[in-house]
């Protein structure tokens, strides 16, 4: 007899449902069971294809709780050495997000890798979810270093990195050509040398000086004149953070709650890495208004008050535009918003 039991798990996303749903959960059913946590996965299969000796390979596996219980990751594994397993965030509540970071080992091994990765859930309600990864790791080719690392760059500053590929094997073996698509990286690729079965290149790349700030995780594609059109790419992983030259906090600047007819200041600051002036504040509602400073310094604290004149009681919101002479600072954005409630009585 086929045990059921009513549980509260609440929403799905694209659920037509308001609050607390109860669900039938069919314990009997194995798979049926399983189906919530995989549905918090964006994808459970990644193949990292033809990849280099030496060469740093990583993927990231998203999971995002879609209910209004708490979830928990209590473990993950892996079913191959070659591969190793990360949980970014083990407690997630609704609408939070986690990575299942996989480092693939190509130093260790070589040839056809597939691993398994096990996700393992306690709550709300024990569950496993099976990842899948799968590689190729060539032993003729290897890139030092493994990556290309940036670090962490300055906004407008730019900068390069440098990186060999060796290749061992047959004599007219070439890269023709390197690819990519992130248009804040150039890259190019150079023979240095050549002997027989043997043969070196110099990998350049360069992080543009007007690449955007944040993060950059993306990979560079060598294209060689191998004979299996597969074999022919060789992904080489980019990452780096392009530090922004100017910073705005809090962002968003929450002004709080204030009744109707008066006025509310909060401060934001703006801080950058060298000395600068503050051109203009600007916001999308004239309500918000800020006095803008004339000297130049590295930090400015700007008041930046809220007249609630002739305002109805409700919510509002507004962006904020800070614009200075920083050089290579483009103007920066910051959300504002405040709470406005009707009058205290005499």
């Amino acid at each position: 007899m086929n045990e059921t039991r009513n549980v509260s798990l609440p929403w799905r996303r694209g659920w037509a449902v308001a609050g607390a749903v109860s669900l039938l959960l069919f314990c009997a059913a194995p798979g049926q069971a399983q189906d919530w946590a995989r549905a918090m996965f964006d994808h459970t299969t990644h193949d990292f294809g033809v990849v280099a000796r030496g060469a740093k390979v990583e993927h990231r596996f998203v999971v995002e709780n879609i209910y209004e219980e708490d979830a928990h990751i209590k473990s993950v594994s892996s079913s191959c050495g070659c591969s190793t397993p990360h949980v970014s965030k083990r407690t997630l509540k609704t609408w939070e997000k986690s990575e299942i970071l996989v480092e693939l080992d190509t130093r260790g091994f070589l040839g056809r890798k597939d691993a398994t990765i096990t996700v393992a859930f306690d709550r709300p309600f024990t569950a496993e979810v099976q990842l899948h990864v799968h590689a190729y790791i060539r032993s003729d080719i290897v890139v030092q270093p493994g990556s290309v690392e940036f670090g962490s760059v300055s906004q407008g500053a730019g900068a390069t990195r440098e990186l060999t590929v060796s290749y061992a094997g047959r004599n007219d073996w070439r890269i023709e050509r390197v690819e990519y698509a992130n248009p804040g990286i150039e890259a190019r690729v150079v023979e240095t040398d050549r002997t027989p079965g043997k043969v070196s290149y110099k990998l350049s790349v360069k992080l543009k000086k007007n690449a955007p700030p944040g993060y950059l995780q993306d990979q560079l594609v060598l294209i060689t004149n191998d004979f299996n059109a597969r074999s022919s790419r060789v992904p080489v992983a980019v990452k780096g953070l392009v530090a922004s030259a100017l910073t705005v906090r809090p962002s968003p600047l929450l002004m709080g709650v204030t009744e109707a007819g008066r006025a509310v200041t909060r401060n934001l600051v703006v801080q950058g890495r060298a000395s600068f002036r503050v051109i203009a504040v600007r916001s999308s509602d004239e309500r918000f208004q800020c006095k803008v400073p004339t000297e130049a310094k590295t930090v400015h604290i700007l008041p930046v008050t809220f007249l609630a004149n002739n305002v109805t009681p409700g919510r509002l919101g507004a962006t904020i535009c800070v614009e200075t002479d920083l050089a290579g600072a483009p103007p920066v954005e910051v959300g504002v918003s405040v709470q406005i409630v009707s009058p205290k009585a005499e």
